[in-house]
């Protein structure tokens, strides 16, 4: 039955004070808590997904030479969004944490109205994060972009501060200005000064911490399983997409790809957005059950997995830190 039923993957730890495993984070009476069984997994799987992601947008996006990336990434929502309402359909999963509650769904869009307007601050930061994150790479050196990005810890821990009051211990502070100094000194040599294009790649830093830590906030308390949440995103922010596609023309330039058609492509189209939906379901449950920050340093650990592969990290899928 419905209310019987639960996510195959816990999306929070119930047993901890305010979700789960936070490697590192303080409570209220000042004790950590240690990452557990599940999180790590999530946190193995966010970042082999977002290494799977690169590999095959970089595929669609040079080697087929694509013309747009918004609107591989409107691809990749559109499925999204179409795997979680089958799956609904099929009671494979469920979007909200509790079925047995009395506020009852809406037949259109397969939950509460009061919900959706809950999680919209979510769907609307995520649409802010993917735009800036999309563009951030322009206009600044791969090796420079990388170590700006390295700064997204910090910001992270900011704004967990100012939505949440999180503290962090002094150890995970330590290491992320370790984190944030190692990679300023690995760039150092490509420093030149850009200003346009260093405030939109900080732009996007703050975009990103931002999101994670609304994510990390309305994820435990929305009554919300990480399906239910993509879910949600899918609905405010693809129709939002493909207005900015349509607008800017992408959607008409792609009418005139010469491979559209071609099976190869279609492949490797389909790979992207299967992939794409894997790398929302586990960020949505590496941020929950473990927290914020922890998905900002596991975006900043996975760039290391990149080298054991030849593609640079320079296409759209790198921009789910």
């Amino acid at each position: 039955m419905a209310s019987k039923m639960s996510p195959l993957i816990p999306v929070s730890n119930p047993s901890s004070n305010g979700g789960g495993g936070g490697g590192g984070r303080q409570g209220g009476a000042g004790e950590s808590s240690a990452m557990s069984r599940e999180g790590a997994y999530a946190a193995i799987a966010y970042m082999a997904c977002a290494v799977l992601l690169v590999m095959v947008n970089k595929a669609a996006l040079s080697s087929y030479d694509f013309p747009s990336a918004n609107v591989i990434t409107l691809y990749q929502m559109i499925a999204s969004t179409s795997i979680c309402y089958a799956l609904k359909r099929w009671k494979a999963i469920s979007f909200k944490t509790d079925e047995a509650e009395t506020e009852s769904d809406d037949p259109i869009i397969l939950v509460p109205p009061r919900k959706l307007l809950q999680t919209l601050p979510l769907s609307l930061t995520y649409l802010i994060f993917m735009l800036t994150s999309m563009y951030s790479i322009r206009g600044v050196s791969v090796p420079m972009y990388t170590t700006l990005r390295r700064t997204t810890v910090v910001f992270t821990m900011i704004a967990e501060y100012l939505l949440k009051g999180q503290a962090y211990t002094p150890s995970i502070f330590t290491s992320a200005g370790l984190i944030v100094l190692g990679a300023f000194i690995a760039g150092a040599r490509d420093l030149s000064y850009e200003p346009y294009s260093y405030a939109i790649v900080l732009g996007a830093n703050i975009a990103t911490a931002v999101y994670l830590a609304t994510l990390d906030l309305l994820g435990k308390s929305s009554g919300l399983t990480s399906f239910g949440h993509m879910w949600c995103n899918g609905l405010v922010c693809a129709p939002l997409l493909l207005c900015w596609t349509f607008i800017s023309g992408d959607l008409e330039s792609i009418m005139s790809f010469p491979d559209l058609y071609s099976p190869g492509f279609q492949v490797v189209l389909l790979l992207s957005c299967i992939v794409a939906f894997l790398l929302n379901y586990t960020i949505f449950l590496n941020t929950t059950l473990n927290s914020a920050v922890t998905q900002t340093m596991c975006g900043n650990m996975k760039v290391r997995l990149h080298s054991f592969y030849p593609f640079p990290v320079c296409c759209n899928g790198d921009k789910l830190l």
